[in-house]
């Protein structure tokens, strides 16, 4: 099997600190930029798998920064550079403590607690009589807190602004953002054949100014439906056929595990973690309608990401 990388301790030129997420890596140099490392670990059910997915992280650190390119005109972003494949470099921004997801159909949780009798999401009125994976009259924006530990939680816009999570300015500048945001992507993703179901976006503050941080339009952050058939699944009540990593759940699901407590994660073997990978790259050419590269397999990722962010960072000296 293909490297993989599911640990870094790394020590660059001016590091102040390092945060270890889920699957990314945060170094912070000097309080002013950080260094998101996109590893090859993956989660679900708030878990972290026990073996990483050859070539994941490179997948989803290209993926955000051709988005973040694709959406510079909108809004600026936190991204510099890209010195490695796994690796995005950019400002440091003081992040919002809100999620801004934004839905243009209806389901996933959605349409469970729609299913359940519930017509208001995040203070969102929903209509009557809808069906699973219908599209919204209009996209709608259900924004959630960011934990520290644990699920975030659904919050409406007037909770956000009167608890001051984030001020009125601020707040609705963040919502134009993700409209303007959301419609560039459908527009990119219907050129590739796709649908962008719902995503979710992240901001962050520096210098007075909102920027977009984090990734984008990820399938780790997305819910993407193939455009061909989905008319006619929609018209007989059929699932959809989906792109995104709901694959990895669902065969979680299907071997008893659900992330909770006594449950046993199901042995992941070589050959299981190469066929997520296929997926992963699967993913990848159809949301960017290119090529996958994989001219940056490397004995040793580590060595390579270490060089090459050290050498990005001695040169902006």
């Amino acid at each position: 099997m293909a490297q993989t990388l599911t640990k870094t301790d790394f020590n660059f030129p001016g590091q102040k600190s390092v945060y270890h997420g889920k699957v990314r890596d945060v170094y912070d140099i000097n309080d002013d930029i950080m260094v998101m490392v996109a590893t090859d670990r993956i989660s679900a059910f708030d878990v972290i798998l026990p073996k990483g997915i050859p070539f994941k992280g490179q997948v989803l650190n290209q993926i955000a920064a051709k988005f973040l390119d694709a959406t510079a005109d909108i809004v600026p972003n936190w991204k510099l550079a890209t010195p490695d494949p796994m690796v995005t470099v950019g400002l440091k921004c003081e992040g919002f403590r809100v999620e801004m997801i934004i839905r243009g159909y209806l389901t996933g949780s959605a349409w469970r607690d729609y299913q359940a009798g519930c017509r208001e999401i995040c203070g969102v009125r929903l209509p009557d009589g809808m069906k699973e994976n219908e599209k919204f009259p209009e996209p709608i924006i259900t924004p959630t807190t960011k934990a520290e530990a644990g699920h975030d939680e659904n919050i409406s816009r007037e909770e956000i602004i009167a608890q001051g999570i984030v001020d009125k300015a601020d707040y609705e500048q963040m919502e134009e953002y993700t409209r303007e945001l959301f419609k560039r992507g459908s527009e990119i993703a219907a050129k590739h054949g796709l649908i962008l179901v719902d995503t979710k976006y992240e901001f962050g503050k520096r210098d007075g100014k909102v920027y977009l941080i984090d990734e984008i339009h990820t399938p780790d952050s997305s819910r993407y439906f193939y455009a061909d058939g989905y008319e006619e699944r929609f018209a007989k009540g059929e699932p959809q056929k989906q792109l995104s990593k709901e694959f990895v759940r669902q065969w979680l699901i299907e071997n008893g595990f659900m992330g909770k407590e006594g449950q046993q994660v199901p042995e992941m073997t070589d050959a299981y973690c190469e066929s997520v990978s296929d997926r992963y790259i699967e993913l990848y050419e159809h949301i960017t309608g290119e090529k996958f590269d994989r001219d940056a397999e490397t004995a040793d990722i580590a060595s390579r990401i270490e060089k090459s962010v050290t050498a990005w960072l001695e040169a902006r000296k």
